[in-house]
């Protein structure tokens, strides 16, 4: 259990920050900016539910929680190593990218077919997770550069891709089924 009683540590004042294993690293550095581009898009999230009281409340509830497993797994380096930590290492798991599939193809048979792209937009809602998912989207660019250099959780990868789909899905949802969406005029203001 985490316990936090005193809220500044002055640890960082130069520039470092210590990841889940206890090593220093500058706060600049591609893991750091990994998960705090999680932690960013879980903020965005915030907003988001600001505007809704139904299942995808609900379901960005369940989002927020698993965006802080994420972001344990990714402060926490040497995956080769978990067994040797004194405590058991939270790793994101398959069967949370399997349950926000299966929320996709739920809220998908809902909607028609897109002929158009769209653009973010539409109710307060919808703009707010199309948000989400651009974050969303920059934390994945990021978490698979962290992985060009270290190991990460396979999971961790393939939960935030299906994270950005996730958002786009509801995003429509949010925009009365996809029917308020704003769809893309090609060239309309040559």
């Amino acid at each position: 259990m985490v316990v936090l009683n005193k809220i500044y540590t002055r640890t960082g004042d130069a520039g470092e920050t210590a990841l889940g294993d206890g090593a220093r690293v500058p706060k600049h550095s591609a893991r750091v900016a990994a998960y705090g581009t999680v932690d960013e898009t879980n903020s965005v999230i915030g907003l988001a539910r600001q505007h809704t009281a139904d299942e995808i409340d609900t379901a960005l509830a369940r989002i927020q929680n698993d965006l802080f497993d994420l972001g344990a797994d990714l402060c926490r380096p040497a995956m080769e190593k978990d067994g040797e930590a004194d405590y058991p290492v939270l790793r994101m798991a398959d069967a949370q990218v399997a349950r926000l599939e299966s929320e996709i193809d739920a809220m998908n048979a809902r909607l028609a077919p897109l002929r158009s792209f769209i653009l973010p937009g539409g109710s307060a809602l919808a703009a707010h997770l199309h948000l989400a998912r651009t974050v969303s989207r920059r934390a994945e660019r990021l978490a698979v550069e962290l992985s060009e250099s270290e190991p990460i959780n396979p999971a961790a990868l393939k939960y935030l891709n299906r994270l950005s789909d996730w958002f786009f899905v509801a995003a429509r949802i949010a925009n009365d089924d996809g029917r308020a969406d704003v769809l893309w005029v090609p060239g309309a203001n040559r």
